[in-house]
This record gives C-alpha cells, sequence and structure tokens, in this order.
C-alpha cells in the first residue's frame, strides 16, 4: 500500500484531527512528521451511551485514539518531553492505551532554554513580532540547522547529552545576559531535566523510517498528519508569518523519512470559511459582527493557546494555492455546518491590489500584505444540516455553495463534515480507494 499525507490547505485549524480520525479504522500507522506542541487537533467521539467525549492533542498523533494503530512521532518532529508524558498521562487516565506509540531516534529536542529564547526574542521583537506560541518550536529548529541540537537519541548517553547542552549554551548564555539581561542557564540544570525522561521513554525510541519502510512493504497503510497547514510552511507560507517546518505534503518525505514514490494521495481539510491565528496577513479577515458570528458559531479559539481565532469569509484563492503545491487529490470540508443561518455567503475568488486583479497569490509579500478579495455572493441556508448523511440531503443552496468552491480550488471535495461529532459527516468520495 502506498503513503497517504494529510494536510491543512489554509493556516492551520481546519479539523485534521477529526479527518485523521474518520480514517482511522482503516489505515494501520499515523505518523506526525513536523512541528512540534505549537499546533493542536481537536477530536470528539462519541461514546455507547450517547455523550460525546472531546480530545484536545497537542503533540500526539491523532491516530493515538484509534484501537489497533500504530501512532508514530518521525524525525521531523521537535519533542517538549514534559508536553509529551503529560498528555500520555492525561489519555491514560481517560482508559486510552498509548503503548504502541513509537518515537524517532533522530527528532529533535526542545531543551528549556529553547523556550526561553523564544519568550524573550518574541518579546525583544516588540511590534515586529512574529506571533510564536513561546514553546520553544523555532530555537529548536534553529539549532537542529545550525548542528547544535538535541535528539532523542542523545538521552542516552549522558557524556554525549552533556558535551551537547555545554555546546549550545555556550552561545545561548551570552545572549541571554549580554542582550536579553537575563539569567544564564546551568548546563547541569538541563542535563537533569532531560534525563528525568529517559526510563519512560526508552522503549518508545525506534527507527521509523525502518519502521514505516517495512510497513509499506508489508501493505499496510501510513497516514502522515501534517501539523500545522499550508501557508504556515516555512518554504512555501506567508513568510515571515509562518511555522519552523514544512507543513506541505512534500515535507511527509523528509519529516517521516519516506521516499516521495511511496506517496499515492493527498488530502487536503479546508475549512469552509477561513481562520488563522497569528500575526501576518488575511485578505478576507473580518474585524465586524460577520467574524464574530464565525468565531462563535465555530467555537474558534486555539486547541494549544486557547487564543482567539481571526476569522474570515472561504478563500478560494488560497484553495487554488493548496492544491496545487500540495498536489491534493481529495479535499476535506469542514464546519459547513458554520455558515447556517446566513443571508449570502461571500466567497473569495481573487484579489484587486491596488487596480490589478491577481488570480492567484501574488509573489510579492507585500503585494499579498495590501490585497483586498473579490467577492461572488452566493444565496445562504437556514435549515439544520447536522443529521445529513448524504451530498443529496442537503439543501439546495448548501450544494451549490460546495459545488462552486469544489469548482474554484480545482480538485474535488470528497468528505463535508456537518457538524463537531465524529460522525457528522457526508462522504461522497471514498478517501482510500480514491472511488
Amino acid at each position: 500500500m502506498p503513503a497517504i499525507v494529510l494536510v491543512g490547505a489554509q493556516w492551520g485549524d481546519e479539523g485534521k484531527g477529526k479527518a485523521t480520525d474518520l480514517l482511522g479504522d482503516r489505515i494501520d500507522y499515523v505518523v506526525k512528521f513536523n512541528g512540534g506542541n505549537n499546533a493542536g487537533h481537536t477530536v470528539v467521539i462519541e461514546q455507547p451511551d450517547g455523550s460525546r467525549e472531546k480530545y484536545a492533542l497537542h503533540l500526539l498523533p491523532s491516530g493515538i485514539l484509534t484501537e489497533g494503530v500504530v501512532p508514530v512521532i518521525a524525525n521531523g518532529v521537535v519533542i517538549d518531553l514534559g508536553v509529551l508524558f503529560e498528555e500520555i498521562d492525561g489519555l491514560e487516565a481517560r482508559g486510552i492505551d498509548t503503548s504502541a506509540l513509537k518515537v524517532s531516534a533522530n527528532a529533535h529536542i526542545i531543551a528549556s532554554y529553547n523556550k526561553t529564547l523564544d519568550k524573550v526574542t518574541e518579546r525583544f521583537l516588540g511590534s515586529r513580532k512574529i506571533g510564536t506560541t513561546g514553546r520553544g518550536i523555532g530555537p529548536t529548529y534553529a539549532d537542529k540547522m545550525n548542528r547544535v541540537g538535541i535528539r532523542v537519541q542523545d538521552l542516552f548517553d549522558e557524556s554525549i547529552l552533556r558535551q551537547k547542552v555545554e555546546a549550545a549554551l555556550d552561545v545561548k548564555n551570552h545572549l541571554l545576559v549580554k542582550v536579553y539581561n537575563r539569567r544564564a542557564v546551568a548546563v547541569d540544570e538541563v542535563v537533569e531535566d532531560l534525563l528525568q525522561y529517559v526510563d519512560r521513554l526508552r522503549p518508545m525510541v525506534t527507527d521509523t523510517s525502518l519502521l514505516l519502510d517495512t510497513a509499506l512493504s508489508n501493505g499496510e497503510t501510513v497516514l502522515c498528519e501534517a501539523g500545522q497547514a499550508t501557508l504556515l510552511d516555512v518554504d512555501h507560507g506567508t513568510y515571515p508569518f509562518v511555522t519552523s517546518s514544512n507543513a506541505i505534503s512534500a515535507g511527509a518525505c523528509t519529516g517521516a523519512g519516506i521516499p516521495p514514490t511511496r506517496v499515492d494521495r493527498v488530502i487536503a481539510i479546508f475549512k469552509a470559511y477561513t481562520t488563522r491565528v497569528g500575526e501576518g496577513p488575511f485578505p478576507t479577515e473580518l474585524n465586524d459582527d460577520a467574524g464574530e458570528f464565525l468565531r462563535k458559531q465555530g467555537a474558534e479559539f486555539g486547541t494549544t493557546t486557547g487564543r482567539p481565532r481571526r476569522c474570515g469569509w472561504v478563500d478560494t484563492v488560497i484553495g487554488r494555492y493548496a492544491t496545487r503545491i500540495n498536489g491534493v487529490t481529495d479535499f476535506v470540508l469542514t464546519k459547513l455546518d458554520v455558515l447556517t443561518g446566513l443571508e449570502t455567503v461571500p466567497v473569495c475568488v481573487a484579489y484587486d491590489v491596488d487596480g490589478r486583479r491577481f488570480e492567484e497569490i501574488p509573489v510579492s509579500q507585500s503585494d499579498f500584505h495590501h490585497a483586498t478579495p473579490v467577492y461572488e455572493e452566493l444565496p445562504g441556508w437556514f435549515e439544520d444540516i447536522s443529521a445529513c448523511r448524504s451530498f443529496e440531503e442537503l439543501p439546495a443552496n448548501c450544494r451549490a455553495y460546495v459545488e462552486y468552491v469544489e469548482e474554484r480550488i480545482g480538485a474535488r471535495i470528497s468528505v463535508i463534515g456537518v457538524g463537531p461529532g465524529r460522525e457528522e459527516v457526508i462522504v461522497r468520495h471514498d478517501l482510500l480507494e480514491g472511488e
């Protein structure tokens, strides 16, 4: 079986966790291949008694919730060990078995000094801040590129670990003390902090690239799940207001050690409107009652940070870009139900920049920053769609909205989310079979 890649098509928070969970009982491995605990997935699972259990995942792959699936944290992830075990303990306390989790020996570790530097640097930037979560993600990736990072495997050799921490702090302490007026970080303090996790971590650690290659060769299905989203990709997003890793489909190859010839399908999650957290340009952003309507109806607050998300109408220019840059074969349209009750639903089809029309995202950051949306207004619907399980059951105006967006973004919409529950979806085309 080939590998499948699941990505976010906007600025994140599109509902990737729900899509992964939807596929859960038909896949064998779920792989987190980039990012850290700066992005979260929320999965809602209906219980036998009809109640709903809500799980907020930050570092663990959402496949951890599905029995029989092997969840994998691959080499492209940066790991805060405190967060990892706090999340594991939280799930275990709720009866979720996490013993199948595998962690790459080559994944990098977020040390305490990375978090300190992340926070003080962001404060130092003032009005030029990027809008990071302050969790040490960026500094850890910077250490990785500067070849002074600490990997999971380093924790099992205390001598090597100490040498690497000393090398990293040699420069960082100068920055903390002389530039940011903070206290120096002691080597012993960092080493002691990291070593406390060794015994619990050891059984999970393996060569995950080899593990996944073996699984694929044996005909098993591997789903690679991106953290963050297309417009937050460090190379192809709205730089510099991006994350520090590759969140597009190609990132699965380097982040999980899977060659591109193994990837067969790319599933992109596309919210029926648009949101983002943090700084940066956002052409369809609404700073009015309509934006507040979307925020309240969609419960748009960050899974990891709790920050209110910026909200705006759907942007098909971004959708087309996501299709092209990821090679999208199928879209999952989420939160369609949030648009219920609107007289009209605007759809952004192009941008206007100083009188020039752009059908695609401008290559110039300045042009994108000054882009204003060109809208087409579609009639809305007032019927409750949460009980619909086939496309034909949706109101006519709702179907027309989906078909119009589908045509503009250039790839088929195969699944539609009509509510927050695990079962509240419409499947138009099978995501795994391609039919």
